[in-house]
């Protein structure tokens, strides 16, 4: 068995990153409880579902350090969890907002500036995309706004339905023997699977970045900054750490260490290290979405302050 094959230093790290786990589902599990008593229904559901990501993350990981052959599925839903995530992020930023009516008030003649990562970032000369006009001249205008904002809902939708299918697939190829995880010839379906998925994750996190550029400053009372930091570090490192350390070890560069093969080494070191990372975002993340923010004024009552002020003797 996996245990017996440990000596005392790695039977000590493996019980550590379990209670590490372990710990951030208890932390998360408080903090779902505090959010449900807390905060309004309309925002309750998505701050705990953007809150389980790494707690979920650093769960599976931990099945899959100590059973290996479930590497592949433990992966796989945690994928499938985090694309949900995705979405959820700018669904919460369009809810800290006021919601969908209050966004197109609020941000009343702007525009959503495109030329942002990942997809756009080395493209300054790209138009900004007009968000809406004066609402009281046409509604038509009032319907270009709703469809931009679609648009970027669309973007992050497509990777929460494509995704789960696409690793449906996966499993049942690999289930097959058809599909091999390290298998990057263009006449097997790893690759091609994995490029689809990419072009996808690509969209998805663009249209989150775009909405981000834009309520940044006006959601900054509501620390939507460290918010989207934490949100990014998930994404690098679950996805950008893990595929590095896959590609050194179907390289070679990360030796084998007999019972354990290169990619199968590389695969513990993955799991390994987001156990530790997602812990930390768990604490740091209920700290962040733990305090009590206020919500914002209606656009109709900013604009009237002023005058408001003006007429004050």
């Amino acid at each position: 068995s996996l245990s017996a094959g440990l000596d005392l230093p790695g039977r000590f790290l493996f019980a550590t990153l379990t209670l590490m786990a372990v710990i951030a589902v208890l932390v998360f599990i408080e903090e779902a409880v505090y959010i449900y008593r807390k905060i309004p229904s309309s925002k309750r559901s998505i701050i705990i579902w953007i809150n389980a990501a790494a707690p979920v993350i650093s769960t599976t990981s931990c099945i899959g350090m100590w059973v290996p052959r479930s590497t592949m599925f433990t992966d796989f839903t945690a994928g499938i969890f985090f694309a949900i995530v995705i979405h959820k992020f700018l669904m919460m930023m369009i809810k800290e907002c006021g919601g969908q009516k209050l966004l197109l008030r609020r941000f009343e003649n702007g525009r959503f500036t495109i030329s942002t990562g990942p997809c756009c970032c080395c493209c300054p000369c790209l138009p900004r995309v007009p968000i809406t006009t004066d609402l009281g001249l046409s509604n038509f205008f009032f319907f270009l706004a709703r469809q931009t904002l679609f648009w970027l809902k669309l973007g992050t939708f497509q990777f929460a339905v494509f995704r789960p299918v696409l690793i449906f697939l996966s499993i049942v190829l690999w289930t097959n023997g058809n599909y091999v995880l390290y298998n990057l010839s263009p006449k097997g379906p790893a690759i091609w699977i994995s490029s689809f998925i990419g072009v996808l994750t690509l969209f998805a996190l663009w249209a989150v970045g775009i909405m981000f550029r834009k309520v940044r400053i006006l959601l900054a009372c509501k620390n939507i900054i460290p918010k989207f930091a934490l949100y990014q570090f998930i994404v690098i490192l679950n996805h950008l750490q893990t595929a590095i350390i896959n590609m050194l070890a179907t390289q070679k560069i990360i030796p084998c260490a007999p019972p354990l093969s290169s990619t199968a080494r590389g695969s513990y070191i993955a799991q390994q290290l987001l156990i530790m990372e997602m812990f930390l975002i768990t604490v740091i993340s209920r700290v962040v979405y733990r305090r009590k923010y206020h919500d914002l004024e209606p656009p109709e009552c900013a604009a009237e302050e002023p005058e408001d002020k003006k007429q004050t003797p």
